[in-house]
């Protein structure tokens, strides 16, 4: 009777240490919710100095020009996830259906990626000497690094599957190459946008220092989605691996589980700020009526 009630204690303790390590291990995603929901304050901050000001033609046309090429890009993402999609039927046939939406939103973000790592550089006069603002200006260096440790984190789970011959080699190369990829994109949209000169006329910096804000949080938002989302399965998927099962108490699948469910709902939550990120920079009347 002793040993029996000695194991169901440390069963009872060992389940409320599960339950424990389950919801701390969601912190991260509901903080990383929280920061981008914080995030749209420097949206409504940036399009209201832009709807204040008074541009130059240069500053309205460069506007223009920046939202033309973004719908054209997007467009051309849509027509790739599209083709993908078109594609997957007819290699896999009716199998292919539970890749329609992953390659769908890989083109979505690939077009988000391609319009703002090619924008071309506004034609105003630059500042002599050249000023260049921080990067803290543009986007919260903690969104910036959580993309980082997203992407690299879902990298290395990746290899470990795939070296653990968890993972198809088909499915391991998708999930390398997609992340690498879109983490290489928004590092170089972001180091475009920190390296731009700023304008030399004041009345174009609020425009600049808006498409800069845009630029820093669309590139960061995507290639967040795009770790994020294909982490938060691989976790699952070593979480419920059979071969994993053991006797009593073991924390690590818990981990993995919480740590997947938490990464998916930190990429659903990041995606759905990103849709409200993808309306160009507004312009106000006056600036539109030239």
């Amino acid at each position: 009777m002793a040993v029996s009630s000695g194991r169901t204690t440390i069963n009872a303790v060992g389940r409320l240490i599960a339950v424990i390590l389950f919801i701390a291990v969601l912190v991260p995603g509901v903080l990383l919710g929280r920061a981008w929901w914080l995030a749209a304050g420097r949206r409504t901050v940036a399009a209201g100095s832009v709807e204040l000001a008074d541009p130059t033609p240069e500053g309205t046309q460069a506007l223009q020009r920046q939202a033309q090429h973004g719908r054209r890009l997007r467009r051309l993402g849509l027509l790739l996830g599209i083709a993908g999609v078109i594609g997957s039927v007819v290699l896999f046939a009716e199998a292919s259906v539970f890749l329609w939406v992953p390659v769908l939103i890989v083109g979505l973000l690939a077009g988000v990626l391609l319009a703002e790592v090619t924008r071309p550089r506004p034609r105003w006069k630059t500042a002599v000497p050249p000023r260049r603002p921080r990067q803290g200006e543009q986007i919260s260096g903690w969104l910036v690094w959580t993309m980082r440790a997203a992407a690299v984190a879902e990298l290395v789970v990746a290899v470990r599957l795939w070296r653990d011959e968890n993972l198809p080699d088909g499915v391991a190369w998708a999930v390398l190459v997609v992340p690498l990829l879109a983490w290489l994109l928004a590092e170089v949209a972001l180091l475009r946008a920190l390296l731009r000169p700023m304008p030399a006329q004041g009345a174009d910096v609020p425009i600049d220092e808006a498409l800069r804000t845009w630029t820093a949080h669309l590139v960061t938002a995507a290639a967040s989605v795009l770790a994020l989302l294909p982490l938060g399965a691989l976790l699952l998927t070593a979480g419920v691996d059979p071969d994993r099962v053991s006797v009593g108490v073991d924390l690590l699948p818990v981990t993995l589980v919480a740590g997947g469910f938490s990464a998916l709902a930190a990429g659903i939550a990041v995606a759905a700020f990103l849709l409200t990120w993808l309306r160009p920079v507004p312009a106000n009347a006056r600036a539109l009526a030239g």
